[in-house]
């Protein structure tokens, strides 16, 4: 809970009047619900500047009249509100939070989402830098796509026709034959993701990925009560063979080209062997691309889907790494019979994603600077990546181990099993920089941190590591 309110000095309300009637009124908005717990009398009096002989005052007002209430070990909290004669009842919304059908996020994932953009050093972040953002090329689509502007109407439940028609396109450069007619156009690829969890997953579907999986961070499933099973993987990728048969859906999901986190890349031959594993047994997958187009040394293989001859495959597409997350543009590919459920869904919840950024993505894959940015991006991430490796090295070195990314944005540490990394994680946000801990993508990874190298500049990233290694070495000094 957080209290951003200090109390007026120049009025003629006592203070500890003015606590108790900020504390009555974030009740009566609801902002405070039932069994919310306050923080503690010390940090109360920190951040109103008071002496805590004036806040221990208005607490001790606030319990007598049943606002608040004690429990040994439990702090103070919101009691259920016996003020009727002194005010309005408020809404228990509580009861309304714990119906949704959403789970609220991982607490961890909740404080990087608060504190991310304003780090110091973004060592988590899953965005290119605003350094490599091709300004020139986006300028010109703008102004192409405003050249071009006759209206702001909706479009149609798949989105543009001339967006599915590029994006086609140019997924025949990866030997994925489809048309327009085969791809709906998302509000990113979370939203692809969730239109799948309502449209098609059954109560209690299993869901299988990876040990340490991107699906896993989320809670996007979790509405349809989804049941994860991890998979092992080796050097070629991820062992399909390990799917047992049994009742209830079954699908997998699936990273297949640098994998988040792990930027691990499934061989061409397991990629076939999948796909056939898949056909006999009428396993639904769903293929994330996110990160196709950012290889670092070599191009990666055939995506599933142009190996899938049956329709098994959903192919998730996205603009968000390879260019920018806020236009919130993606895409699924798929058979027409899915795609037009999946739009009438979509159409339920959003009517279409944004005109505009449709309308300047369109613009954008048209052009053909877009192809010389993504051999520009590549160049850069790599440099990023190289340097990154480096400064591990030389940091890390004696304390964790990882693989060499052939692509996408991240390098999956494993710590030394005597480093907390909760404790590293909550000490390098103390000091502005953020990095992901390894639990959030899995039970089984509480050793590891995901790494991204394509957000920071080379200097400020090697800064980052080598404050990191500071906090580790004095952890393990005291061990």
């Amino acid at each position: 809970m957080e209290v951003n309110w200090q109390p007026d000095a120049t009025s003629k309300i006592p203070v500890y009047q003015q606590i108790i009637n900020t504390c009555i009124s974030h009740i009566q908005r609801g902002d405070w619900p039932i069994n919310a717990q306050l923080p503690s009398q010390r940090q109360l009096a920190s951040q109103f500047h008071v002496n805590r002989s004036t806040v221990a005052k208005a607490m001790t007002i606030l319990l007598a009249d049943g606002v608040l209430t004690t429990a040994f070990g439990g702090g103070t909290r919101i009691a259920s509100n016996s003020w009727s004669t002194m005010m309005h009842q408020p809404v228990d919304w509580q009861d309304f939070i714990d119906s949704g059908e959403f789970v609220a996020n991982q607490a961890t994932i909740q404080r990087i989402n608060k504190v991310e953009t304003q780090a110091r050093i973004r060592l988590s972040t899953g965005e290119l830098g605003p350094d490599i953002f091709p300004v020139e090329l986006m300028q010109h689509a703008m102004l192409q796509a405003s050249t071009k502007l006759t209206s702001m109407n909706y479009l149609p439940p798949m989105g543009s026709l001339a967006l599915r028609q590029i994006i086609a396109e140019r997924l025949a450069k990866w030997d994925i034959q489809t048309s327009a007619d085969s791809v709906l156009i998302t509000s990113g690829s979370l939203q692809s993701l969730q239109l799948i969890a309502v449209s098609l997953l059954a109560d209690g579907a299993t869901v299988y990925t990876t040990p340490a999986s991107y699906l896993k961070s989320l809670r996007v499933l979790q509405s349809v009560h989804a049941q994860f099973k991890s998979l092992p993987t080796d050097r070629q990728g991820l062992q399909y063979w390990h799917i047992t048969a049994g009742e209830g859906q079954r699908l997998l999901y699936v990273i297949p080209t640098f994998d988040n986190p792990a930027g691990g890349v499934m061989s061409q031959q397991r990629r076939a062997d999948l796909i056939q594993y898949a056909q006999e047994r009428r396993l639904p997958i769903i293929e994330d691309s996110a990160y196709q187009d950012l290889w670092l040394d070599e191009r990666p293989p055939q995506p599933l889907k142009a190996l899938d001859k049956s329709g098994n495959v959903l192919y998730l597409g996205s603009i968000s790494k390879s260019l920018a997350p806020g236009m919130r543009i993606g895409w699924i590919v798929g058979p027409q019979s899915i795609i037009k459920r999946l739009a009438d869904v979509k159409m339920q919840t959003d009517y279409g994603a944004s005109s505009v950024s449709q309308m300047v993505l369109t613009e954008v894959l048209n052009d053909p600077d877009y192809d010389r940015y993504l051999e520009t991006v590549r160049q850069k991430l790599k440099l990023r990546r190289d340097s990154a490796l480096s400064v591990l090295e030389s940091e890390l070195g004696q304390v964790a181990t990882w693989q060499k990314p052939a692509g996408g944005f991240y390098i999956w540490l494993t710590l030394d099993p005597a480093v907390n990394v909760q404790q590293l994680f909550d000490q390098a946000d103390q000091n502005g920089i953020v990095l992901n801990p390894g639990s959030v993508y899995g039970s089984g990874a509480q050793h590891n941190v995901r790494l991204s190298y394509a957000f920071e500049t080379e200097s400020q990233f090697a800064a980052g590591i080598k404050q990191i290694s500071r906090f580790i070495r004095a952890q393990l000094s005291k061990e």
